[in-house]
């Protein structure tokens, strides 16, 4: 049984693909130079079956664990980690590392405009419930962006102030519309921070960005990286969990509020998981290119047919996020929907807007995936308010991604 593409969707998508061959290179060399790097730190960490073995109830001496933590220092070149499947999600894992920086008193600046919408609950921007940092005296700021882009002098100004001891820079662009930051440029803007403020902790929001370029924001001056084990580095395998690297005593302050003060890091079983995340970040180079070129394919796709897109086909990319705009709020549900039919699990279901926890306004989510809300598989989601713009990314394999996008235009071109 074959899928029901036609004909003119599949010649739309042979033209497409046709003219991607310099992008594809140019993303095949980046996964080879970061998978000689994971493969290395393998090998100088000797990795051997044993650290396979999980740990039931405290956790403790798990070596496992504790070993695939070093490896993961080793490739984000920091002095530490903490690698956990009890983070429930990146929010989580953010948000530790917020914690254990501040304190009351203190000032956190947001470097580029409002961070994603979980996080504002986080912070206390919008009431969540009880324990946001607001809530425990930590005061905010954040400088906004200038022409859609990061502002240097207002970050400038911000992080003056003493008291400012944590400073948030978010990768993707999130719900927003600006271009996700470069490696490159979020060096600019911690060279910006350390001139003016040293003794400031900058935590990137690493989301979606692992090993989509050859550096990660930790070599550019970054102290602290997090990110979800469900995105980029579990490589499609990770069940759950999330990942804190940087500097010492700031992984410790979130191992601290991770569980308790007084056991930090030292508890945490990993329930015959370790094999998984082992394996997963081994495939994470290759199956981030898989979902870039998905994006890059689907840029040129929904370009040739006369949309907005940004990042566009033909711009080097920083994430695995693809902005499609549509403009009105039928087009974009029947994109989703096509997206959902290109999935391995569950993709006779028809999403459709829901109130989603942690969000302002409802949010139509295609993601038929194989753990839920992985975003290393192919999905794609939108709030649903202007611009009525679609947020695509993953896929496992490009050929599955791209039969996932085909099946999205198929849709789209559908008469109703």
């Amino acid at each position: 049984m074959s899928l029901e593409i036609s004909q003119p969707v599949r010649d739309l998508a042979a033209r497409a693909q046709a003219g991607l061959r310099e992008q594809f290179d140019r993303i095949d060399a980046i996964a080879e130079f970061n998978s000689l790097k994971v493969l290395s730190a393998f090998q100088k960490h000797r990795v051997a079956e044993a650290y396979f073995a999980g740990t039931t109830g405290y956790g403790y001496d798990d070596l496992g664990r504790d070993k695939l933590e070093e490896i993961y220092a080793d490739i984000f070149h920091t002095e530490d980690a903490l690698v956990r499947i009890g983070f429930v999600n990146g929010t989580h894992a953010i948000a530790c590392a917020l914690y254990g920086a501040l304190k009351p008193g203190d000032i956190l600046v947001s470097a580029v405009g409002a961070p994603y919408d979980t996080m504002l609950g986080v912070i206390g921007v919008s009431d969540k419930g009880p324990g946001s940092l607001m809530s425990y005296g930590v005061e905010y700021r954040q400088v906004e962006l200038k022409n859609d882009a990061p502002d240097p002098e207002g970050l400038a100004e911000a992080v003056k102030d003493p008291r400012v001891k944590a400073v948030l820079i978010q990768r993707s662009k999130g719900y927003s519309t600006r271009s996700s930051l470069s490696v490159d440029e979020i060096g600019a803007l911690c060279a910006v921070v350390k001139a003016n403020n040293p003794g400031a902790a900058i935590l990137v929001d690493n989301c979606y960005g692992e090993f989509v370029e050859e550096k990660e924001p930790t070599e550019v001056g970054a102290d602290l990286v997090v990110g979800s084990l469900i995105k980029n580095p579990g490589g499609g395998l990770a069940p759950t969990g999330g990942y804190i690297a940087g500097r010492k005593d700031l992984i410790e302050g979130a191992a601290a509020r991770m569980t308790v003060p007084g056991i930090g890091r030292e508890c945490g079983s990993t329930l015959g998981n370790n094999r998984l995340l082992y394996q997963g970040l081994f495939l994470a180079p290759h199956t981030v290119a898989q979902a870039v070129k998905t994006a890059v394919f689907a840029a040129k796709v929904m370009e040739e047919l006369g949309y907005k897109t940004e990042p566009t086909s033909d711009q080097v990319r920083h994430d695995i996020i693809q902005m499609i705009h549509f403009g009105s709020p039928e087009p974009l549900k029947k994109f989703c929907k096509g997206i959902q039919f290109g999935a391995p699990v569950d993709s006779y279901v028809t999403p459709e807007p829901w109130d989603m926890p942690g969000y302002d306004c409802p949010v139509i989510m295609a993601a038929g995936a194989f753990i839920q809300g992985a975003s290393i598989e192919l999905s794609c989601d939108a709030p649903m308010r202007e611009p009525y713009t679609a947020y695509l990314q993953g896929g496992l394999t490009f050929e599955s991604g791209k039969a996932g996008v085909m099946l999205a235009v198929e849709e789209l071109l559908r008469q109703a």
